[in-house]
């Protein structure tokens, strides 16, 4: 007996913007969309986009454009229809009662495939976190939607056996799920103290999703994380130690794509994940500048680092994919642009050079001779400090570090004057 796999569902897509946006700019979210859905699992048949300078408070669409997607529905046997924009309680209700089929808006597309790719302990508790906020305000006659029966987009995640669930159980367990999640930030912090007790750098990844973030973490790093051409591909953060050419360690976080129209209890949800990047000492923001739109991309991406306060932190444009271009941009010589291809490597010894001026211009290397009954001054260097070598000696602890330029003064007395000026 043949064993088949079941069909892809299948997806009708609609837009609504209003006549002060650009239709182009609609379009390219549509498509983005589409990318969106395919990544869920789904199939899209048509696409439905409407200019509305105010949208209807019951359907989101027109009352004619409602009737095309009841006809596309009907004819095309269609199982769910997405819509671009967040719906409100009562549009959502009105809207599977008009079109009598699965419905639900971009934001529950984007927690569905969080929810498919989360691995780690932490990413599940994060997804289902973010779900349950946003399903909490759209309980109020939403009996439907939260009682759909079987599997597929939307349908997924927490997986309450009785999916007819109220208010007071969802604010029980997601108070349990902060719980969880602090009880893991706080172990990790413990890691991250670690780290910082000898001093090692970090450059964090960001970036608009799909845009080469993890295939320039495997080409820096030589180490093969999941690569691949779909949105989301990724969602664990990872943590990796890789040499520059002067040998100098540097320590390489990859972080969750960034999107357009990014769900807010995603955002919040996901602020521990990004603690990575805020504690980073420089931002490398990988550019897809193939992409013909990149330069919206990465306003989406600014925004985000601005919403979780990266505002301050030095940030370097990767601009990635420049093997898909006909005419390679030429050298940006203020050096706040390093023109790169991840998958063959053009321009990464350039960014290697690059990363390496950034985090060491506060820094100057001096050599240290620290007395043996001074072991407080090493704990501080330790906390300070790079500590590039340590050996002892009959004099004391020989240090070669690369000390912040502030603290220049604070250990003067015991730079080694044979090897350094004072």
């Amino acid at each position: 007996m043949e064993i088949t796999s079941p069909r892809p569902e299948r997806a009708i897509l609609v837009g609504v913007y209003p006549d002060n946006r650009s239709r182009s700019f609609e379009e390219e979210s549509l498509r983005e969309l589409e990318e969106l859905t395919a990544s869920a699992g789904a199939q899209v048949l048509e696409v439905f986009l409407q200019e509305k300078s105010r949208p209807d408070p019951s359907y989101l669409v027109g009352r004619g454009k409602l009737e095309e997607i009841q006809d596309a529905v009907f004819r095309c046997q269609a199982d769910l229809v997405i819509f671009n924009e967040d719906l409100t309680p009562a549009q959502l209700r009105n809207l599977e009662e008009s079109l009598e089929t699965k419905t639900i808006d971009r934001s529950e597309l984007i927690l569905d495939i969080f929810t498919q790719r989360a691995r780690s302990r932490e990413g599940k508790l994060q997804v289902e976190l973010a779900q349950l906020e946003y399903w909490l305000p759209r309980l109020t006659g939403t009996g439907v939607a939260l009682s759909r029966l079987g599997g597929g987009i939307g349908t997924r995640g927490p997986g309450e056996t009785k999916l007819e669930v109220d208010r007071r159980t969802i604010r029980v367990r997601i108070s349990r799920l902060k719980k969880e999640l602090k009880k893991l930030e706080a172990r990790r912090a413990l890691h991250r103290a670690k780290r910082q007790g000898v001093p090692i750098p970090t450059v964090s990844l960001v970036g608009y999703t799909n845009a080469g973030k993890s295939t320039l973490f495997n080409s820096l790093t030589h180490q093969e994380t999941y690569v691949s051409g779909r949105m989301f591909a990724t969602l664990d953060p990872l943590v990796r130690k890789f040499a520059l050419d002067s040998g100098q360690e540097v320590l390489l976080s990859d972080t969750v794509g960034f999107i357009r129209k990014l769900p807010h209890t995603l955002v919040a949800a996901f602020h521990a994940t990004l603690e990575e990047t805020l504690e980073a000492d420089l931002i490398l923001h990988v550019l897809d500048v193939s992409h013909p739109n990149y330069r919206a991309l990465r306003q989406a991406v600014h925004e985000v680092l601005d919403e979780i306060g990266l505002e301050d932190t030095p940030i370097l444009e990767a601009c990635n994919k420049i093997d898909l271009l006909q005419k390679v941009p030429r050298v940006d010589p203020s050096g706040e642009h390093i023109f790169i291809s991840a998958r063959t490597g053009e321009g990464l010894p350039q960014l290697l050079q690059r990363i390496e001026c950034l985090i060491n211009r506060n820094y100057r290397e001096v050599h240290l001779t620290i007395p043996f009954d001074r072991g407080d001054v090493v704990s501080q260097l330790r906390e300070r400090a790079h500590i590039r070598s340590q050996e002892y000696r009959a004099d004391g602890i020989h240090l070669l570090v690369a000390l912040p330029l502030a603290d220049l003064g604070r250990y003067k007395k015991f730079v080694d004057s044979k090897v350094d000026e004072n």
